[in-house]
């Protein structure tokens, strides 16, 4: 009996080193990529010193570096299972951690009537694209990241509804560059149209962040025009990133709608926890102040992790499966773009 008591423990203790050696072999397996996607993003945001790439975010630059890699030089398979994990679980994190940019009182100072313009023209312009997709015959999850990229906020709308659309690489990457390509046309041309629309600072300010892609190119854009003008671009964009949780949250509900099978049991789409935590950081930031300097630094870690994470997706893109999917969607993508332009200005006109 003593021998058998005491025999008994060693089989949980090999089961315990078994555990730790996978555990330690596993994060071993994404050293490679994650390094590398982090190299990645250290270049882009180093670029951003050089003048004429300062406009762009170094999501963009990341990603155009990824794809320059994959395709010109191959991604290592050594470095597969650490791009995988970027783009899925540091993405994740990074999602979570853009709620330390948003606070209620931030929120509030936009206004009702504000908040009422960016909400409607988010609503609108989503829906608008997706049926024009349909109508131009754009792939369902590519319309949908060219609706959230231009109707929320960008490169990191898209990356954040593919966490739960599913789409290939391929389409966050075409996706991005719609954004990219619309938004920084608009980050040059609407600086000249405050005076031949008769709009204010206010007004200026409230239609760029309403309605331009990216947060770098609302800042670009609206800064030029008056100290004012930007601040309220800011916090009407910041308005606009507050939202990509309901929309990523209601995107899951249809999907989990739609990937029931004709025998009635649901299947599983992705919970999106990321976005459940991307409110709650908010919620927390609102009611709890934080000190400054830790707050910066999440900010800045989290814009260093969706970099991380574009990078690793531009490393999993094939530029000739991109080219595949023709200039249908970026005819959607200029649609959707003229119509968040035209319509936030008809609601500032209307309701301002």
């Amino acid at each position: 009996m003593t021998i058998v008591q005491n025999s008994r423990p060693y089989p949980v203790k090999r089961a315990m080193r078994d555990n730790i050696l996978s555990y330690g072999n596993s994060v071993l397996a994404i050293v490679p990529g994650v390094a590398l996607a982090a190299t990645i993003a250290v270049v882009a945001n180093t670029m951003r010193s050089i003048p004429a790439v300062a406009t762009f975010s170094p999501m963009i630059l990341a990603i155009a570096i990824g794809m320059a890699v994959r395709n010109l030089a191959g991604t290592p398979a050594l470095a597969r299972a650490g791009i995988s994990f970027s783009i899925r679980r540091l993405l994740r994190l990074a999602i979570v951690l853009l709620g330390f940019q948003i606070t209620l009182t931030q929120l509030a100072s936009v206004g009702p009537k504000g908040i009422l313009i960016v909400a409607g023209t988010l609503v609108a312009t989503f829906g608008f694209t997706l049926a024009a997709g349909r109508a131009l015959g754009v792939e369902r999850k590519l319309a949908r990241l060219i609706a959230a990229g231009t109707s929320i906020c960008g490169a990191s709308a898209v990356v954040a509804t593919n966490s739960v659309t599913e789409a290939r690489d391929e389409d966050v990457a075409y996706a991005i560059a719609c954004v990219t390509v619309f938004g920084s046309i608009a980050m040059f041309v609407y600086p000249m149209l405050p005076r031949l629309l008769h709009l204010d600072a206010d007004a200026y300010g409230l239609w760029s962040g309403a309605s331009i892609h990216e947060i770098a190119q609302v800042a670009a854009a609206s800064f030029q025009n008056s100290q004012r003008a930007g601040e309220m671009a800011t916090v009407a964009k910041l308005a606009r990133v507050m939202l990509l949780a309901p929309v990523v949250l209601t995107l899951s509900v249809v999907t989990r709608a739609s990937a029931q099978p004709a025998g009635g049991k649901s299947a599983r789409p992705p919970v999106p926890w990321f976005a459940i935590g991307f409110v709650a950081i908010a919620a927390l930031n609102s009611v709890v102040s934080i000190p400054a300097g830790l707050r910066s630094a999440t900010i800045t870690l989290s814009t260093f992790l969706l970099t991380m994470a574009l990078a690793a997706m531009g490393l999993e893109t094939d530029v000739s499966k991109l080219y595949a999917e023709g200039l249908r969607p970026a005819m959607l993508g200029g649609l959707a773009f003229l119509f968040i332009a035209g319509f936030s200005l008809i609601l500032i006109k209307l309701v301002g």
